[in-house]
Order: C-alpha cells, then sequence, then structure tokens
C-alpha cells in the first residue's frame, strides 16, 4: 500500500506516518526498488496498535521502547511483555480515575436535573393558580 492510502486507512497524516517510523514508533517500512515506501500488512497492524495505544494515552516512549524490544528479537519477551503489564497498570488507574470524574459530573448534572424539576414544579403549580384564578 502506498502511503496516502495507509493515511486515509488510518485516518492519519502522511507526515505522521513518517514521523512514527523515523522515531521508531513502527519498525522500519518496506520499500519499493526506487526507495517508495510500500506498506504491507505487518506495517499496518504495527499502525494499528500504535494507533489504539496512543489512543488509549500510553507514552510515546514506551511505545518506541517497546518496539526497540521487539526487534531485538525472542530474548525480549518477558521484558516487552512485563512493558505491557506496566503500561495497563498505568491505563487502568487513570480509567479509574476518569470513571470517578464521570461519576462526579453524572452527580453534579442529577443535582442541577432535580433542582430545575423542583423550580418547573413550582413555575407549573403557579402557571396553574393564576389560571384557576388564584393569584
Amino acid at each position: 500500500m502506498t502511503i496516502a492510502e495507509v493515511s486515509r486507512r488510518f485516518d492519519l497524516s502522511a507526515d505522521t506516518l513518517r514521523y512514527y517510523e523515523r522515531i521508531g514508533l513502527i519498525p522500519p517500512v518496506p520499500r519499493t526498488k526506487s526507495g517508495i515506501r510500500d506498506y504491507d500488512e505487518e506495517s499496518c497492524n504495527w499502525i494499528e496498535l500504535m494507533k489504539c495505544m496512543r489512543a488509549a494515552g500510553v507514552q510515546i516512549e514506551a511505545l518506541i521502547e517497546y518496539v526497540a524490544l521487539f526487534q531485538r528479537g525472542d530474548e525480549t519477551v518477558e521484558a516487552r511483555k512485563d512493558l505491557l503489564i506496566e503500561q495497563r497498570e498505568q491505563l487502568t488507574a487513570r480509567m479509574e480515575e476518569m470513571q470517578q470524574s464521570l461519576d462526579w459530573l453524572n452527580h453534579k448534572i442529577e443535582r442541577y436535573e432535580k433542582g430545575l424539576m423542583c423550580k418547573e414544579q413550582l413555575l407549573q403549580r403557579h402557571q396553574d393558580g393564576k389560571e384557576n384564578g388564584h393569584v
């Protein structure tokens, strides 16, 4: 696949894809004889993984380290697993913080809704009283 095709497929700019490769966020992409990037399925899998991990808030440095370990081969399997476990723990902690924030927002919204409902009920009673000549 060309860089333009991959860019469309993953909704990433060509500059971002080149940057990912340059900093080691994805392994070097295969090239044609004329030197043009020719993304294969493995390259696309790496891009998909990195996009997912970045969306989850995983630090670029950790992902670069993961790719570097991967490129060193099977002797790094345990180190890669440890890195992923550490990232999972950090992500879980962030998710718990986000859940607490969401719970707090829901609580505040509920209080506003209850308050508005009370005010609406008072206004409706007042309006009903006017219509019945009680005001």
